[in-house]
């Protein structure tokens, strides 16, 4: 029996994937410079060291699952009766899994004090762990729906703005605030079991085989459980040892950080079913092809970010957060480089590594990078507070991609960027070099005006110098878009 969805093309669903992640870039632009100023580093502490807490319940109840569940239905897609029985098999493991989550979430509950302590926040947040498992947002990505993705996360971010204006007012409302970004993030899943039967059978197909989906989910499990664990340490380590205001400056530069690299990462997570799909039929050219454009896609957006971010911490932390998150400024410089090898990371495990079958090496990076920044974070967070887990973070970050890398290097020598990278590289000098003669020129003190000066500046010069060297992947979309207006003219 064939599926009868639409498949878009990948520019198609990379457009929709950018609207998703512009969403997510826009939509903190708009909250976080209230809640800041509303819930101060204190109220924001509590809840990114709640949402801290519930992501390792989430990992395990999840199970490895929404990775494996996008590879291996991108394999079947095409095939309803054998998608449908793989979403059954999955579906009932993971439920078995959040249900196992819980009861060890009830139990930490009665007996850690700091459990005790923000209990409330914790029961809403673990609502998380429910409306992931049952959202099954890796089947939607399998089947590459990322137009019904977007609207639909955009429609119920909207909702949560207009809630966060209309119940949150001051610092007490922190517990309603974390309600609210609840909706914003996985409330939208409710819909995905509604949908669900547009594109699967709930009729019991039999003879079930769930022991064949159990070595790979585990090994994925291993990878996220590593890497989960390493992201969250921090707010963790620092919520035990520093406490809540600190974790408050932490969550300030992360907060940042985190939208930079949704951007940045954007096209590997359109990738990752595609890439699958041509394993699977041996589509080697085309891999290679989305290989090469990933990398440069990578450093093409990620390099110019972190540089510019680096020089407007101030203005950025001022803008978003207000003054009183200045000690963030620094932490957010210190932590800026990691957008880069996140990024690389994204390509070397969601695009060659998981689809490769070479789980186990994005296992031992994830854990190596775990206990680097295990260790550091222990030794930094005592005496530096949020600087020393930035720290920590952008060494485990590089420590992975130097794993991933040994792991491929067969692969990555065929895939040669170096004539592109040159040309990036020296776009960023040259954007660089405007920027500091505009700012030695120009004194801005106002932070919003002073990005918006400096980031024209920077970006303009950035993308001109692209362009005047002819950057490969650049100059295609400037192609393709120029011959499709000619074409449309034609006819």
């Amino acid at each position: 029996m064939k599926s009868d969805f639409k498949i878009h093309s990948v520019k198609y669903n990379f457009i929709m994937n950018i609207i998703l992640k512009m969403s997510a870039f826009i939509f903190p632009l708009i909250t976080f410079p209230y809640t800041s100023r509303i819930l101060l580093a204190s109220g924001n502490g509590k809840i990114a060291f709640a949402s801290s807490i519930i992501n390792y319940f989430m990992l395990f109840a999840s199970l490895g699952i929404p990775t494996y569940g996008v590879k291996v239905c991108a394999q079947i897609r095409d095939d309803k009766e054998k998608l449908s029985k793989t979403v059954h098999e999955l579906l009932t493991i993971n439920i078995i899994c959040m249900f196992f989550s819980y009861i060890v979430f009830i139990i930490m509950m009665l007996y850690v004090p700091e459990f005790k302590e923000n209990s409330i926040l914790l029961w809403i947040n673990s609502l998380n762990i429910l409306l992931s498992v049952a959202g099954i947002e890796w089947f939607y990505q399998a089947i590459e729906q990322y137009d019904y993705i977007t609207f639909r996360n955009i429609l119920f971010k909207v909702i949560s703005i207009i809630l966060m204006f209309l119940f949150v007012h001051d610092s007490n409302d922190y517990i309603i605030y974390g309600a609210i970004t609840i909706i914003g993030t996985v409330g939208s899943n409710i819909l995905n079991l509604l949908r669900l039967p547009r594109y699967i059978t709930f009729k019991l197909l039999g003879n079930y085989c769930f022991k064949q989906h159990l070595k790979p989910i585990i090994l994925l499990f291993l990878y996220s459980a590593a890497t989960t664990i390493y992201t969250n340490m921090d707010t963790v380590m620092l919520g035990f040892i520093s406490g809540d205001i600190e974790v408050g400056y932490y969550n300030a530069a992360v907060r940042i950080k985190t939208i930079l690299v949704s951007l940045v990462t954007a096209l590997g997570s359109v990738l990752m079913p595609r890439i699958s799909y041509y394993l699977q039929n041996n589509m080697k050219e085309q891999f290679n092809q989305v290989i090469k454009k990933s990398f440069e896609f990578i450093f093409l957006a990620s390099l110019p970010l972190t540089l510019y971010f680096m020089f407007e911490a101030q203005s950025t932390i001022f803008f978003l957060a207000g003054t009183e998150y200045a000690p963030a400024i620094r932490t957010m410089q210190l932590i800026m480089p990691s957008i880069i090898f996140i990024g690389i990371g994204s390509v070397t495990a969601w695009q060659l590594l998981i689809p490769l079958d070479k789980n186990n090496f994005t296992v031992l990076g994830a854990i190596l990078g775990g206990l680097i920044n295990l260790g550091i974070n222990a030794i930094l967070i005592p005496k530096c507070g949020s600087t020393g887990a930035a720290i920590g973070t952008v060494i485990a970050e590089i420590m992975v991609v130097c794993v991933h890398a040994l792991a491929l290097k067969d692969i990555l020598k065929q895939v040669s960027i170096v004539k592109d990278l040159l040309k990036i590289t020296i776009s960023v000098i040259l954007s660089t070099t405007g920027y500091l003669v505009f700012i030695h020129l120009f004194s801005i003190h106002h932070a919003f005006l002073r990005l918006v000066a400096t980031s024209i500046i920077f970006f303009s010069i950035y993308g001109l110098s692209l362009l005047l060297l002819k950057e490969t992947l650049i100059f295609d979309i400037i192609s393709s878009f120029y011959n499709k207006i000619k074409n449309k003219r034609n006819s």
